[in-house]
């Protein structure tokens, strides 16, 4: 096996190394490879993967994002890049799960990470930028999904149909620089702070996005959803407001939903896409009777 098609041996090879190392696989990612490496007494992150057009992810955003994330404090340090490699420094602490992230507590903590992310990157942000609107991507997802004859294509015209009400419902956006993945491996706990990570989906967006993402992602009840987005927007929680929020929030579900369905056809990682995207769409179908029925 050549460098080219083997990742250890390319991770090994990195310029960046001061000897020899020994990659070791960092398992969890559902987008990337991901490995950990020990060198001059620390240890660093290497993710490989070349741009995903299916998934919209292009290599030159995330690095130009986790810049940007560095300089303000919500990430670790770039290290080093390459055409489909990124090096960063390796953060100790623990990963965070959907019950960690629900908890009150919790959301007090990932809510400045949420302002510095919308507020303070874009001026730390160099090069091209994307814009990540979710109505778009899930049409773009709609269309590689009957590309790829996916047993899927029965379902798409309703549940575009569905896309096309939440977009009327969400209305006109306030536009911020959203981290738009907000799964609760996204965060870990150094005992100290709290680090934000992975930002292959990094792009302008609506705040409601990365609010609804969050919630929807790590199931946050209904009361504390009301608590993040009065705090988050300074203001009482008015129905206007409660509507768009809850419409974007079904969007959100509904792109993971697609997303997965994409991956089914496309991905070669080692992971359960069938089951994820069965989940998903359970969670999309209930959250999205219940906004009707509102």
């Amino acid at each position: 096996m050549t460098d080219d098609t083997d990742p250890i041996a390319r991770v090994a090879r990195l310029a960046c190394w001061s000897g020899v190392v020994a990659p070791e696989p960092l398992t969890g990612g559902i987008t990337n490879k991901n490995y950990v490496v020990r060198d001059r007494g620390q240890r660093f992150v290497v993710r490989i993967g070349d741009d995903i057009p299916v998934h919209q992810v292009m290599r030159f955003n995330e690095l130009a994002a986790s810049l940007a994330a560095a300089a303000v404090g919500l990430s670790p340090p770039v290290i080093h890049h390459e055409p489909g490699v990124l090096v960063l420094g390796f953060v100790e602490g623990k990963t965070l799960g959907p019950a960690d992230v629900r908890q009150r507590p919790m959301l007090r903590r990932i809510l400045p990470l949420l302002r510095l992310c919308h507020r303070e990157m874009p001026r730390r942000l160099r090069g091209p930028a994307l814009i990540f609107w979710v109505f778009h991507i899930l049409r773009d997802y709609a269309a590689t999904i009957r590309e790829g004859k996916s047993r899927w294509i029965p379902e798409l015209d309703r549940l575009l149909a569905a896309a096309v009400t939440l977009e009327a419902a969400v209305g006109p956006i306030e536009v911020v620089y959203g981290h738009n993945d907000l799964l609760p491996a996204n965060f870990i706990d150094d005992g100290q702070r709290l680090w934000l990570i992975d930002w292959d989906y990094a792009g302008f967006n609506s705040p409601l996005f990365d609010l609804g993402n969050l919630c929807s992602n790590n199931e946050v009840t209904s009361e504390d959803e009301a608590w993040l987005l009065e705090a988050y927007f300074e203001r009482p929680l008015d129905g206007d407001l409660r509507q768009r929020y809850r419409a974007m929030k079904c969007a959100s579900l509904l792109r993971e939903t697609l997303w997965s369905m994409v991956s089914e056809i496309h991905s070669t990682l080692d992971f359960d896409y069938v089951a994820y995207t069965r989940e998903y769409l359970a969670r999309f179908e209930r959250e999205f009777a219940e906004l009707r029925n509102s």
